[in-house]
């Protein structure tokens, strides 16, 4: 089942949806399973004839949409010859007439569904598609990156809770706290933030017993990621892709982050900042 932080994420799509296409009504849900969505949210609405309606693959235009993995659209819904009719009831009540659909899609699969629709039967525009597919693809990057965190979280857990179950496993340490600090600033659910953070820290200390302790080191967020990417060798342009800054951003953080740890080249900062705990 959908989890509530993905319905935030959906709830967001939606509130922005309406406000770039100027549709009077935006809806949407995810996925249950491989062929059922739920439409958990509305925007627009003036009845709650279309809340929990489950939409099946290939069914009504949402299902068509689902099945097909491409958008669809209707002028007039009730007299389209194109799709199926299961859901008329619930689109008269909420006097709904052209419509789109457009699916999420991660990875070639679909992940959710997002309608838009205007009262009255009138062909969409551009500009309404247009609007439409930037509204699927936020939600889209939103479960991927969700789904990537999800996967670090587990193999950082992993390798915390076991750092020597292999040859090389403290090079399998450091790559999963880099990858984790890099998606960080990605992540808007707060509580999976913390999550990532949390995971990180225990990453970076679980090298203590392994490295002598020296003097306490503050270093700030985005020092660290960069030092992180420094110690996988990356260089300043690297690191600035890697973590969506520019180049001289990078260098201002290095300089900054060597300063606090007593560092003067790059590879005295990397053997600080872990010697500090704050890379494994």
């Amino acid at each position: 089942m959908p989890e509530p932080v993905d319905a935030v994420e959906m709830q967001a799509a939606l509130l922005r949806l309406r406000r770039t296409s100027g549709l009077p009504v935006v809806f949407g849900g995810l996925l249950s399973d491989a062929r059922h969505a739920r439409i958990a949210e509305l925007n627009g609405a003036q009845t709650s004839a279309l809340r929990g309606l489950v939409i099946s693959a290939g069914s009504g235009l949402g299902g068509k949409a689902i099945a097909l993995s491409r958008a669809c659209a209707v002028t007039d819904y009730a007299s389209s010859r194109h799709i199926s009719h299961e859901y008329d009831a619930a689109v008269a009540a909420e006097g709904l007439r052209s419509v789109v659909a457009v699916p999420v899609v991660v990875r070639r699969a679909v992940r959710g569904v997002l309608y838009g629709a205007l009262r009255t039967p009138a062909t969409l525009g551009d500009r309404t598609f247009d609007a439409m597919v930037a509204a699927a693809r936020d939600v889209e990057q939103s479960l991927a990156v969700r789904d990537e965190v999800r996967q670090l979280l587990a193999a950082g857990r992993a390798q915390v809770t076991d750092p020597d179950a292999a040859p090389g496993a403290w090079e399998d340490v450091r790559e999963a706290h880099r990858e984790l600090r890099a998606l960080v600033p990605r992540v808007v659910d707060p509580a999976l933030r913390d999550d990532l953070l949390e995971v990180c820290g225990r990453l970076a200390s679980a090298a203590g017993a392994k490295v002598p302790a020296a003097r306490e080191v503050r270093l700030a967020p985005r020092e660290v990621d960069v030092v992180a990417c420094v110690a996988a060798g990356a260089t300043n342009a690297a690191a600035a892709q890697r973590l969506g800054l520019r180049p001289e951003t990078v260098k201002g953080y290095l300089r900054s982050a060597m300063r606090k740890l007593g560092a003067h080249t790059r590879l005295e900062a990397v053997v600080a900042a872990r010697r500090a705990g704050l890379l494994p």
